[in-house]
């Protein structure tokens, strides 16, 4: 690993960040041209001490989820968050999948504009990538997991828990959207190995995959109407709308609700308890499974 090429590249791509280019406020005293380091910290989910341990060429060797959070905090293009992974001496991983995956530039300029909504960023196979701070208070944050586990479609039908944040009268309908959007995403990669090995893993685990998988329905989850059992708001009821990226690897998700409604008087709330702490509103069993 070298520390100081890898110090070096971290400044100089801070410096090129505008802080309105992350949604953060310019201010009147800024005493650097780009972002500070520990805005870029907070950015990357990294303690600011962490962060600039590693700008002055110090520290352990990064891993691959931290610097992928760091190549989107620094809105890296893909040969520059490349280059990072190679001065860290980590091998790359795939640009479009898993939760080290490198998010769609496109996608995070826009999820960066989405100051005011809940939205994040998730692959095909419904892996949260990143998500901004009201999509965390609404859902839970990213599940720290890694593997098949990463994915919700995964963790729906394998953990009981994943299905909490879904009054259980909806399940039905939730199992039978994921199904279908997992066969249609199955189709478009044509054979490829990660998602046959998460097929034949689901058939085997769970029966209610199994019968709905040999229906062979087949329809992208572009727009939903969904329940969300939030712990300390409640049920809210939003519509959730999909842009997907051009490849279709990736895909843009915001939740919102109509004016007037109850629900959008929730999401008002929620912008506002944002995500302190809740543990004694959390029901019992109630876990961070992150919808999508």
């Amino acid at each position: 690993m070298n520390h100081s090429e890898l110090a070096a590249f971290l400044k100089s791509r801070r410096d090129r960040i505008r802080p309105a280019d992350v949604g953060l406020p310019t201010g009147p005293r800024r005493r650097v041209p780009g972002l500070r380091r520990e805005e870029v910290a907070q950015l990357a989910g990294l303690s600011a001490d962490y962060y600039t341990e590693l700008e002055r060429g110090r520290g352990a060797q990064p891993s691959t989820q931290v610097l992928a959070a760091l190549a989107r905090a620094l809105r890296l293009n893909g040969d520059a968050r490349d280059h990072l992974f190679h001065l860290a001496d980590r091998r790359v991983p795939p640009a479009a999948h898993g939760p080290a995956a490198h998010v769609q530039p496109a996608l995070l300029g826009l999820l960066d504009r989405l100051t005011t909504t809940p939205a994040q960023v998730i692959t095909d196979l419904h892996e949260t990538l990143v998500q901004n701070p009201l999509a965390a208070a609404l859902v839970g944050p990213a599940p720290a997991v890694r593997g098949p586990a990463a994915s919700l479609v995964h963790r729906w039908f394998t953990d009981p828990g994943a299905r909490a944040v879904y009054p259980a009268e909806d399940h039905p309908h939730h199992s039978r959207v994921f199904v279908a959007d997992l066969q249609a995403v199955a189709a478009r990669r044509g054979g490829d190995t990660t998602v046959t090995r998460l097929v034949a893993e689901l058939r085997r685990r769970s029966e209610e995959f199994a019968a709905l998988w040999a229906t062979h329905d087949v329809a992208l989850r572009r727009t939903d109407h969904k329940r969300i059992v939030h712990p300390a708001l409640g049920v809210i009821e939003v519509d959730c709308h999909s842009l997907f990226s051009e490849d279709g690897c990736q895909r843009l998700l915001w939740f919102t609700a109509p004016p007037g409604t109850e629900g959008a008087s929730q999401l008002e709330l929620l912008s506002v308890i944002g995500t302190q702490d809740m543990e004694p509103a959390i029901m019992p069993g109630w876990r961070s499974p992150n919808s999508s």
